[in-house]
């Protein structure tokens, strides 16, 4: 079993924490493997020198042995975990070290109960749909690939005019700040706070969201995930961005963006097998009487 670890080079990697995943490594005999961001920070808390065959740069690799992807940190560190991963299909469990966290699952005291889960092949795995979006980003044809939503905003103080075609079917015009397509699991992400519907996971569906319209009777539409969406862009005359779950690029005035259902899913893991219903009631304070 090989574990690949996975945190951003800037959050607040605690010195125990790190010690008790390495800890956790040795006693089970893993393999690893970590990003080379965060290679001189784990070096500089625990004294460990990591071998540089031992590091990962862009993409994990090709990787034939068995594998999981731990990335210790947020939700934000998740997602920037698994676009690492290329076309591997490895399981992703994330450890919370930030705040609320509705994809990091496993809590920073519970790292003991994770790696006998990994070791024991006890962890619960749920297939989360993504994006995949195409269009021209910062002058360039790209292809990229988003967990939890697509965005396409303003960059200056005017509003923009996002033109949404649904299966070649014209379905709104959002005169304002952008619009947010998300899929189920990003439902609970930037979508649920510009007022989207939070959607279980495993609904097949996408959920177009305005962001501050200017016609306020635009409303969430939730429309089927065989649905291929067109987004055009107007600005008057600022670019506008898009944001691709956690990466931001600009686009100018005119530019079209596709977006669909990608072909390739993302193997979540669920440690103690939390459900989605569990993280609501959990993470949102549900039935909590704070009186």
């Amino acid at each position: 079993m090989k574990i690949i670890l996975f945190s951003r080079p800037l959050s607040e990697l605690h010195r125990q924490l790190v010690n008790e995943i390495f800890a956790a490594i040795e006693r089970y005999g893993f393999d690893f493997a970590v990003n080379i961001e965060a290679v001189g920070t784990i070096e500089a808390l625990t004294g460990r020198i990591i071998a540089p065959e031992k590091s990962y740069s862009q993409t994990v690799g090709n990787c034939t042995d068995k594998a999981v992807m731990v990335c210790f940190g947020g939700d934000g560190t998740l997602l920037e975990g698994i676009h690492r991963l290329g076309d591997n299909n490895i399981p992703v469990v994330g450890i919370n070290s930030g705040r609320l966290g509705f994809l990091a699952l496993a809590q920073s005291n519970e790292i003991d109960e994770v790696f006998d889960q990994i070791a024991t092949d006890g962890l619960k795995i749920e297939q989360r749909s993504m994006l995949c979006v195409s269009g021209n980003f910062g002058g360039e044809n790209h292809h990229f690939y988003a967990l939890n939503e697509v965005a396409v905003q303003r960059l200056g103080a005017t509003m923009i005019s996002v033109d949404v075609m649904v299966d070649n079917m014209h379905t709104m015009t959002c005169n304002g700040d952008g619009v947010i397509l998300s899929t189920p699991t990003g439902s609970t992400a930037y979508s649920l706070s510009a007022g989207g519907p939070i959607v279980a996971p495993s609904c097949n569906c996408l959920v177009l969201t305005p962001l501050s319209p200017h016609n306020l009777t635009l409303r969430s539409v939730v429309i089927p995930d065989t649905s291929t969406v067109s987004l055009s862009i107007r600005t008057r005359s600022n670019d506008a961005s898009i944001s691709v779950d956690n990466r931001t690029f600009e686009v100018a005035d005119g530019e079209t963006i596709e977006i669909k259902l990608a072909k390739r899913a993302i193997s979540l893991a669920v440690p103690h097998n939390i459900s989605f219903y569990d993280s609501l009631r959990n993470k949102l304070m549900w039935g909590v009487d704070n009186r």
